[in-house]
């Protein structure tokens, strides 16, 4: 993050396949399901999800360690489930729940996106409904409806935090 320079978002790692002008690295580490097969047991994963597409996707604890070692602060955006294994694994966690103002927004913004099949979509749109159960569960929530406010909340959200893990012994 700009405003941020302490934080460092920690890429993924995903099956699904590369869209057009993403990079390996920068928006997901795209691997092969064998490799996330692999991966997984031998323990590498901090947390993951499968889909019910059949995508998978997770963070990496080599991502981790890459951004402390790099002396900043790792901030991961997930899938509910993985923040709340997240959240119950790592102390000092937390969790933000995005949500889109209404669902029949969500709803609009995927299908905007133009990126997954109309099944996908459905399926999806399943998902959201279900995690949207989870919410409550999260340590904060942001409401999305304005991005430029939304930014602003989580920026103030996250600030605040950090300068409260600064303050503890």
């Amino acid at each position: 993050m700009v405003q941020m320079p302490e934080l460092e978002l920690a890429v993924s790692a995903t099956t699904r396949d590369r869209r057009e002008g993403e990079q390996d690295g920068r928006e997901y580490w795209f691997i092969s399901d064998e490799e996330f097969d692999e991966k997984l047991s031998g323990g590498e994963f901090l947390e993951y999800v499968e889909f019910p597409w059949g995508q998978r996707s997770g963070t990496l604890r080599s991502e981790i360690a890459r951004i402390r070692d790099a002396g900043k602060i790792p901030l991961l955006d997930l899938e509910p489930k993985g923040a709340l294994e997240v959240k119950s694994t790592v102390p000092g966690a937390v969790t933000i729940f995005v949500e889109a103002p209404t669902f029949a927004e969500n709803e609009r913004r995927l299908r905007a996106r133009a990126t997954e099949s109309e099944g996908e979509i459905e399926e999806r749109l399943d998902l959201a409904r279900e995690q949207l159960s989870q919410a409550a569960e999260f340590d904060h929530l942001i409401v999305n409806d304005d991005v430029d406010r939304a930014l602003v909340d989580l920026e103030e959200l996250v600030k605040r935090q950090l300068s409260a893990s600064m303050s503890r012994p």
